[in-house]
């Protein structure tokens, strides 16, 4: 059996007072129904403290939406891995679409992130995905097998372990996203595992955790999870509240139960 990753970021949504409420339903929730997947909620940095604290004795991970590359120094307004890590965080979400459109990171920048998330001893969960002209072009593979070889470049073969893949087309996103068909999502997971192959070898690369984000919600998640290579899900809004979180949860327990991986 092979572990299914279910989590949700939750963008520039909920301060302080919405996150704290959030965690501590879902903590109450979770003391009556432990998981069997694994699960994880990425809160706005003013309540990651506060998040992390409240779910410390369960088995959520949190963590963060971004990060300087830096440990220390003079850049207003950032947030180092070591801090990060000071306030609980488990892991950070790195190289999302919306932070390389808007905030000019590149696959470059991703890459010294995430090296930098290991040494803080933080999970690197990292974002892959194609713009919708390059699908149409017929280089979507090229396009996220090149983001994939440069954000693990000069990570080393002890660390992959550490290291989460998530699959998210920027033509899936956002509120008027289309979403991926299963099928779809299944071979760019193939392409994503197979490049990871080609660097540390089929046995390691099987192992990794490659997740699924872009307009998931609760009609098309077990039909993703049905699907080879989809390790879990990766939720933005429809998870934004705790109920349908909740919700979710429940859903992806009962389509993965006994699901085996070759």
């Amino acid at each position: 059996m092979k572990q299914v990753w279910l989590g949700t970021g939750w963008k520039m949504n909920h301060g302080t007072r919405e996150s704290v409420s959030y965690a501590r339903e879902l903590a109450g929730y979770l003391a009556q129904q432990p998981p069997t997947v694994q699960l994880f909620i990425l809160p706005p940095f003013t309540a990651l403290a506060q998040v992390a604290e409240i779910l410390r004795e369960s088995p959520v991970l949190v963590g963060a939406q971004n990060m300087h590359e830096a440990s220390r120094g003079a850049f207003t307004g950032e947030i180092s891995a070591p801090i990060l890590h000071e306030c609980g965080a488990a892991l950070v979400e790195l190289g999302h679409s919306e932070r390389r459109e808007h905030f000019g990171e590149t696959d470059y920048t991703v890459n010294t992130k995430v090296l930098a998330a290991l040494q803080a001893t933080l999970i690197p969960l990292v974002c892959v995905g194609e713009p919708k002209i390059e699908r149409e072009f017929g280089v979507a593979a090229d396009w996220v097998r090149r983001q994939v070889k440069i954000a693990l470049y000069n990570v080393p073969t002890v660390q992959l372990e550490h290291v989460i893949l998530a699959y998210e087309p920027v033509w899936a996103i956002g509120e008027s996203g289309t979403p991926a068909t299963p099928k779809q999502v299944s071979q760019m997971h193939g392409v994503i595992r197979g490049t990871v192959a080609e660097i540390y070898g089929s046995e390691l690369a099987q192992e990794l955790p490659i997740l699924y984000g872009g307009s998931v919600n609760h009609l098309n998640a077990a039909s993703l999870l049905t699907q080879p290579d989809i390790d879990g899900l990766f939720v933005g809004r429809a998870a934004w509240r705790v109920t349908d979180f909740i919700q979710l949860i429940a859903l992806v327990e009962r389509v993965t139960v006994g699901r085996v991986y070759v």
